[in-house]
């Protein structure tokens, strides 16, 4: 047990607290909560939309992509690339409406149906994300002290500091820890990448080490295989309910705007970094623990692949990030519980001070529902891609329709959240699946769920009335 790595676990974990606590004590109302007051300038909102994105997801589930095949793996964060030319222009419209959370905006376009079903949807995408971020750090736990702490404990371990330090303050401790754990995983990443570049040979080394395929354009994917990583990860960025609360907390419409351009910058550099490190990782470590656990290819690496000080701090912001990730994926479906289900239909009269004391208890819930998940998942990969799909197909589709449909009608919206939802729930049941041609049936979730809820929506809104002006008037520019 090496004292450097305890020292920056402790110095990461004492800034973490520091940053809750002092958040916490400035929280007054119901605002200053769910959406820090609507104060969050562009420097925090782009580290905190960064760190946000780039978690578990990434720093395992792409990595475990990445080490088993290759470059191609980037058709992942491509996804989230290509949703992010898009947002640029949605984030103005979503900081106009300043509401609080997603199902907001579903019932003020949609009715009442829609919010609820949203609601439902969100939970359970959002709940399965903050699960594998908490699988995610216990591994890293375990990697850094793998005589002491097993990786369930170590998923124990950060469940409980994640559950304490997002329900302390909310939407401001989550953006302000985020801004420093972003400053700090950028930096490191970027240190550390041209270290591991020369140290596995250069490219060279790498074209010795690694199959050719890890070098081309689809790897080992077929070009429909890349599509169903590519188009969950885009779809959930489009639609994802984290990024509109941050847009709902910016200071005004240009700071949510001017946000998305360092969002873009920062994600195609960190993201890509982060494939590069698990790509030389694998080239220094083709067998042994690293080949039978390829998602903890980046904290191995960390570990074993770097000087010891510059893999104590990469193993650390690795730590942070997971931490950061899991805290925004377990705040945002709490504000649901909250502003969409407790203050609008239990106790619409509630005060400030009652409204507060069960935000955080809906964070300690949820923890705990998350917890239960990470501890019987079996790969955060396969977990990943569920979470997605589900979110993915059942909100994203009719998030878009919101802002740029005047024709999608309110049932057309309920239609295609139901069936989104549904089919990614049931996608992988034997019997579901016997119904299909084989050719559909091996398919991952993302395309049959995709295609229901668009289709539902589409003709569902064809026979029912067209949407009130008063409806369309709330999100137009």
């Amino acid at each position: 047990m090496s004292p450097l790595y305890i020292s920056v676990l402790l110095v990461i974990v004492v800034v973490l607290l520091s940053v809750a606590i002092s958040r916490a004590l400035r929280v007054k109302t119901t605002a200053d909560y769910l959406v820090a007051g609507r104060s969050l300038p562009a420097f925090v909102l782009v580290l905190t939309l960064l760190t946000s994105w780039i978690g578990a997801g990434s720093l395992f589930a792409g990595a475990e992509n990445a080490y088993k095949n290759g470059f191609a793996a980037l058709w992942q964060p491509a996804g989230g690339w290509l949703g992010l030319l898009l947002i640029y222009f949605i984030a103005p419209r979503a900081r106009k409406f300043a509401q609080f959370t997603l199902p907001d905006l579903l019932e003020a376009r949609y009715n009442q149906v829609a919010r609820v079903l949203g609601t439902i949807a969100i939970l359970f995408a959002y709940v399965g994300i903050t699960s594998y971020q908490f699988r995610g750090g216990g591994d890293v736990l375990h990697l850094i002290f793998p005589e002491v702490i097993s990786p369930q404990m170590g998923t124990y371990i950060i469940a409980a500091f994640v559950i304490l330090t997002t329900a302390l303050a909310g939407m401001s401790s989550v953006a302000y820890m985020d801004a420093a754990i972003g400053s700090l995983v950028t930096v490191i990443c970027i240190l550390a990448a041209p270290i591991l570049f020369f140290k596995s040979g250069g490219w060279a080394g790498l074209h010795a080490a690694l199959p050719e395929s890890h070098f081309q354009v689809f790897g080992n994917l077929t070009p429909l295989h890349a599509m169903e990583f590519l188009v969950p990860t885009m779809l959930l960025m489009l639609g994802n309910q984290v990024m509109y609360q941050k847009f709902f907390s910016a200071r005004s419409e240009r700071d949510a705007k001017l946000s998305v351009v360092g969002w873009i910058v920062g994600t195609v550099v960190l993201e890509t970094l982060i494939v590069s490190i698990a790509i030389f990782g694998s080239a220094l470590f083709p067998t042994g623990e690293a080949a039978l656990h390829p998602r903890e290819i980046i904290p191995y690496t960390a570990r074993h692949g770097l000087p010891a000080l510059m893999g104590a701090l990469l193993l650390g912001a690795v730590f942070a990030k997971v931490i950061s990730t899991a805290s925004n994926y377990l705040f945002s479906p709490a504000t649901n519980l909250i502003n969409d289900v407790f203050v609008r239909y239990i106790a619409p009269k509630a005060t400030q001070k009652h409204v507060l004391v069960f935000s955080r208890l809906a964070v300690v819930f949820l923890g705990i529902w998350a917890l239960y998940q990470a501890v019987f998942a079996e790969s955060i990969l396969q977990k990943m891609l569920w979470a997605y799909t589900i979110y993915s197909a059942a909100l994203t589709p009719v998030v878009l329709a919101a802002f740029y449909s005047k024709r999608v009608t309110a049932w057309g919206a309920v239609a295609a959240i139901g069936s989104g939802t549904v089919v990614t729930l049931v996608w992988d049941l034997p019997a579901v699946r016997a119904v299909f041609p084989s050719i559909i049936a091996q398919r991952e979730a993302i395309f049959p769920a995709l295609f229901a809820s668009v289709a539902a929506m589409v003709l569902v809104s064809l026979v029912t009335a067209k949407p009130r002006a008063e409806q369309l008037e709330k999100l137009s520019e």
